[in-house]
């Protein structure tokens, strides 16, 4: 009854089951790990905000300091005077609502203490009327001020991000010390410092501050992998409803092809 099984067209749909078990088996897990990776970068963002602040040059003592995971976001504190002769801007991010497109404003920070310079993101402007004008910054506070911020490590070029040359003047698209050290020639320690306070308090029209990480969304990824594994589970199961059902028509063509029973006159 179910020889039909043995035919060319019934044997690659076998194969073609055979195969994508394993693959959607695989796609599951896949997704498995992405979600345990988001949660566990989440749980590491909320040990490093509810840290105790502490000195900037505690923890990233020296130019070229590639932050790790383990310290960014981490709560520090820098005292010191700004840099304007040196300010930059960052091309193409968003406000706190990510709706709008501007510029992060990011000011040098000389050390009182004299161990070095820290590069400050004061924060978020509108872009101003053409991408080669350069948008109107409210002047950094003057005199000695102590900031609050989160420890942020330098950016480097990624899909989102692009290093691009020949913008114009004080105008880039990454926060890296490296690369404002080779510009400036300063001593800027590693990393950056994003800025959430400042005392004595700044001025109101300050660049509009950035918002903590969102450490509470996990993503759809574990849906998507339980999608995936019942994905699975359906494919012997559609396998064998699609031979039962053809089984079924093949008993049904062979009843027709019989014809009624003829009556034989006595």
């Amino acid at each position: 009854m179910y020889r039909f099984l043995l035919s060319r067209r019934w044997l690659i749909t076998l194969l073609i089951a055979l195969l994508l078990i394993p693959a959607t088996i695989r796609l599951g897990f896949w997704q498995l790990h992405r979600h345990e990776a988001r949660v566990d970068r989440n749980e590491l963002i909320a040990q490093a905000l509810t840290a105790e602040p502490v000195p900037y040059d505690t923890l990233s003592a020296a130019p070229g300091f590639a932050v790790p995971k383990d310290l960014t976001w981490r709560p520090v504190t820098a005292t010191g005077q700004y840099d304007p002769a040196h300010e930059f801007v960052v091309r193409k991010r968003t406000d706190s609502s990510g709706d709008k497109i501007g510029y992060f404003v990011v000011t040098p920070l000389v050390l009182a203490d004299g161990r070095g310079t820290v590069l400050v993101n004061r924060g978020w402007v509108p872009s101003a009327a053409s991408a080669a004008e350069y948008p109107a910054v409210p002047a950094a506070p003057a005199g000695q001020v102590t900031l609050a911020g989160r420890l942020r490590a330098d950016e480097a070029a990624s899909g989102s991000i692009k290093d691009r040359a020949g913008l114009p003047e004080r105008q880039f698209t990454l926060i890296s010390s490296t690369q404002q050290a080779k510009e400036s020639g300063a001593a800027l320690l590693g990393g950056y410092l994003e800025l959430t306070a400042t005392e004595p308090a700044a001025p109101a029209d300050q660049p509009e501050l950035l918002p903590e990480p969102n450490h509470s969304d996990i993503g759809p990824h574990m849906a998507y992998a339980i999608q995936w594994w019942l994905f699975t589970a359906m494919i012997p199961v559609g396998f064998a409803v699609m031979a039962r059902r053809e089984a079924k028509d093949r008993r049904k063509e062979a009843a027709e092809a019989e014809g009624p029973a003829v009556a034989v006159p006595a």
